[in-house]
């Protein structure tokens, strides 16, 4: 079939607006006609090869739209549920078994080998492989194909447009305090970075009852948005001589948790210093291949944790439909980060979030 996508063919390159064929739905497959898809800074580090997805693909990695057709065997949804795309896992190795997803042994294999199950290319343009399976949906266009492992059938009563970005981003940064950290009621937390990764964390610090939420960005429009949404007290490291310093005095020695969602090197060191003994900090910012940090090995020795958090440490069919609900109750407002674009307008849109002008883009796709 005919589906209009935004394709990245070069490292760093624009993507670009074309017509492709998609072949499918295999058996096991799901399509899915796509109304939006959040844009992710993962889409923006890949698309300048940071990690090395093969191009050229078609990215996206958020999207929600409407069933409009499965392959043979698919039980867990049909034709003209409402959905929401995730990310993939092998569900065969130690994790995924013991219910741990995001630490899937081929994770990068799954979601960004960018290529059928079956080895071979989802898209074609003009004769030419176009590479699609991006964390197993390839969401920057009009249709996109997953499987019942990364699909979330939610509800028809919500606007399906604003859905997307809980599939990762949202779901990350939520999922990263509610799932991974578990704070007690009281706890204090600095979250680094106020873009949608870091406000989905300060909106669950305050639902599980934090009492002290320190945000950290150089953007003072984002700072006034984690004030808006639950921050107790924000920062901008530039106005701060020694900004670990200030921390540790505002959190009585030294915060319960920390978040890095920046992918500095500069940042984690912040974030693990901050803490006091016995406290933790975790890791979600995503930097090239290879980046490396230096810290006080005599920091860590005295107690202190310093862990990745991949996607939440969220089993999505259970954690998207719990931020559905708040949502709902008006505890979890994260429609308030979203910014829409048109698709022909997607440049723009990735342009807009790596300067900081929005927080979370959303890219409608055409009807």
């Amino acid at each position: 079939m005919k589906i209009t996508a935004a394709v990245t063919r070069a490292k760093s390159e624009p993507f670009c607006i074309r017509e492709l064929d998609l072949h499918g739905p295999h058996a096991g497959e799901i399509l899915v006609k796509v109304l939006a898809t959040g844009m992710c800074h993962t889409d923006l580090v890949v698309r300048d090869q940071y990690y090395p997805v093969p191009l050229p693909a078609v990215l996206g990695h958020e999207g929600a739209g409407v069933v409009e057709a499965i392959g043979a065997g698919v039980n867990k949804v049909k034709v003209g549920d409402h959905v929401v795309m995730s990310f993939g896992a092998c569900d065969t190795c130690n994790h995924c078994l013991q219910g741990e997803p995001g630490y899937c042994r081929d994770f990068f294999g799954v979601n960004l080998g960018a290529v059928r199950h079956d080895g071979s290319a989802m898209y074609s343009d003009q004769g030419e492989a176009v590479h699609g399976n991006f964390f197993q949906q390839s969401s920057f266009g009009s249709h996109a194909i997953c499987w019942e492992q990364n699909i979330v059938k939610v509800p028809k009563d919500l606007p399906l447009e604003i859905l997307g970005p809980l599939g990762c981003g949202i779901q990350t940064g939520a999922g990263a305090v509610m799932n991974a950290f578990k704070p007690d009621a009281g706890a204090s937390i600095v979250v680094f970075g106020a873009g949608s990764v870091g406000l989905s964390a300060i909106m669950a610090a305050k639902v599980v009852g934090c009492t002290t939420i320190i945000a950290v960005d150089v953007h003072a429009s984002r700072l006034e948005m984690a004030t808006e949404l639950g921050a107790t007290a924000v920062v901008n490291p530039v106005d701060i001589e020694n900004v670990t310093q200030w921390l540790v005095e505002a959190t009585d020695g030294g915060a319960d948790f920390s978040l890095e969602t920046t992918g500095l090197p500069e940042v984690l060191r912040q974030a693990a210093d901050c803490i006091h003994v016995r406290g933790t900090c975790g890791v979600v910012g995503a930097p090239a291949m290879g980046t490396e940090v230096s810290l006080d090995v005599n920091g860590i020795l005295f107690g202190r944790t310093i862990r990745g958090i991949i996607e939440g440490d969220s089993l999505p069919d259970i954690f998207i439909p719990r931020l559905i609900e708040l949502h709902k109750q008006g505890r979890f407002p994260f429609d308030k980060l979203l910014t829409f674009y048109d698709l022909e307008d997607i440049n723009q849109a990735a342009d807009d979030s790596s300067s900081g002008a929005v927080v979370k883009p959303v890219i409608r796709m055409p009807s």
